[in-house]
């Protein structure tokens, strides 16, 4: 069997309002990258192919996790679904202001989520177009005994659990909502198929004083 290792970057500019602000990771999110690649170090973790995405805030977490043996290569599918500029574009076409209350966001994701997946609204690409690639890059590290680490966001996580699970834009938003921060989802690729083999863990930060450090946004 083969297995994929998907990453979601450590804690970014979470007080941004746009894409620019959000990119870079806050000193925490440094922190919990340097973490988790102690972690995967210790527990002997070694990869086939290393691959992160083009965003800074992806390689920052990619640096940050420290030497994993190989070199990371630089891969745009990985990249998140264009945040910002759909909840604008959904603020001016259909009167939804970006939450200003955590609690809000969920209610708020889904509908986003919806309203993009019907072509209600657009960012820089439609959602089959986010679907397309997500589940072109996922099919490319599957493959059968070897093993690709994968540094990206949670939306990207989110669509390839959708993708493997069959869920609907529902389903995805309720998938999103609470993956953390340097989060670690592992998939096994067998004869069959590749199947979500475990989700959102974080063993770097299960220390009771990490606890301030389970983070998600």
């Amino acid at each position: 069997m083969g297995e994929i290792i998907l990453i979601r970057h450590g804690q970014a500019n979470s007080a941004a309002r746009d894409e620019e602000s959000y990119d870079r990771l806050s000193a925490l999110g440094h922190r919990q990258a340097a973490w988790l690649g102690e972690h995967l170090r210790g527990a002997g973790e070694r990869y086939d192919r290393v691959l992160m995405g083009a965003l800074r805030r992806h390689r920052e977490t990619a640096q940050g996790l420290g030497d994993l043996g190989l070199a990371p290569e630089t891969d745009a599918r990985l990249n998140e679904m264009d945040y910002f500029n759909l909840g604008k574009a959904l603020r001016d076409h259909r009167g939804v202001p970006m939450p200003e209350r955590e609690e809000d966001f969920a209610g708020y994701l889904s509908h986003l989520l919806a309203s993009w997946h019907n072509a209600e609204i657009m960012g820089q690409e439609t959602f089959s177009d986010f679907e397309l690639r997500v589940t072109d890059i996922l099919h490319e590290a599957a493959e059968p005994g070897r093993r690709v680490l994968c540094v990206t966001s949670g939306g990207v996580i989110g669509m390839i659990v959708r993708t493997l699970m069959n869920l609907d834009t529902e389903g995805l938003a309720r998938i999103m909502l609470p993956i953390l921060n340097s989060s670690v989802h592992r998939l096994l690729v067998t004869d069959h198929g590749t199947i979500l083999a475990g989700f959102n863990a974080i063993p770097h930060l299960e220390r009771p004083d990490r606890a301030h450090a389970r983070t998600h946004y």
